[in-house]
């Protein structure tokens, strides 16, 4: 009886190291299996400091609580589109951001414009030419002239002033009026906004200025400003100045108007430091 106890005890051993060998092949072959389904790499486009959220699906998923930081690259394993268009790539098992926060890895950096770069492509000034006075007459006459062009042109700079300041109020008013709206990809009208398309559709019903479509273009717009010199009415823009993927516009006291999400819509929202704009461009001279 005893031998036929110990006989069991070794069939059952050597059944349970079967499984356990078997169990290993597959760890093994999973592990093999998930890195040949890399596509590529890509790295993080995201705020310098900051990671953008990693969701469990491409599609209804929920925050996960980790987040993928400015920088990092990922091994991309598929790719997929949500039913609003919206680009997904999947960084592992129920892991997945949203493909506009994340270019190639192999990629080349953008040229950065140096700030003396920035004055010579707006063109110079050159000053005006004085004129001699070859009699006392003549002399007063010119200075007569001068001073009635210093006084055309300092009326001129007033009148642009409370234009810019006129137009100014009337974009976030009118920004301001679209909150609440839905957020639709590719919407253009109060029907439904994307992030550029409210931006191009205030600028052009609230000031009559045709600003281009996407944030790629319109980044190259109107002139680069500070963000501790911001004015209502400047744009600004998330991501890499060269490339950004987000843009809302200014409208004064710490806040803005975007058309945030699908699920936000418009909103409006004060600025903060964990969804701080990289860049601002004011288009109001």
């Amino acid at each position: 009886m005893k031998i036929k106890t110990n006989l069991v005890k070794i069939t059952a051993a050597a059944a349970l190291t079967a499984v356990g060998v078997t169990g290993i092949n597959a760890v093994k072959t999973s592990s093999v299996q998930h890195v040949q389904a890399a596509v590529w790499r890509i790295k993080v486009n995201y705020i310098p400091g900051y990671g953008v959220n990693i969701w469990s699906s491409y599609k209804n998923g929920h925050f996960t609580g980790k987040r993928a930081m400015h920088g990092e690259t990922y091994e991309v394993l598929e790719t997929k589109k949500d039913q609003d268009g919206n680009t997904w790539y999947k960084l592992d098992d129920h892991q997945w951001i949203e493909g506009r926060y994340a270019i190639n890895a192999k990629s080349a950096k953008a040229k950065k414009v140096s700030a003396n770069q920035a004055v010579k492509a707006t063109g110079t000034i050159s000053k005006p030419k004085k004129k001699k006075a070859t009699k006392k007459t003549n002399l007063t006459i010119t200075t007569q002239n001068q001073n009635s062009e210093a006084t055309s042109k300092t009326s001129q700079v007033k009148k642009t002033s409370k234009q810019a300041s006129s137009s100014a109020s009337a974009i976030v008013a009118l920004a301001k009026a679209q909150v609440g709206k839905n957020y639709v990809w590719g919407g253009t009208t109060p029907a439904g906004f994307d992030c550029s398309g409210l931006t191009q559709y205030v600028y052009n019903n609230a000031a009559g200025i045709d600003i281009s479509r996407t944030t790629y273009t319109q980044v190259n717009q109107g002139k680069a400003v500070s963000l501790n010199n911001l004015q209502p009415g400047d744009l600004l823009f998330w991501g890499s100045a060269s490339a950004p993927y987000h843009v809302g516009i200014y409208v004064g006291n710490g806040q803005y108007v975007h058309a945030a999400t699908p699920s936000e819509g418009v909103k409006m929202q004060a600025l903060s430091g964990y969804f701080y704009p990289s860049t601002a461009r004011r288009i109001l001279k």
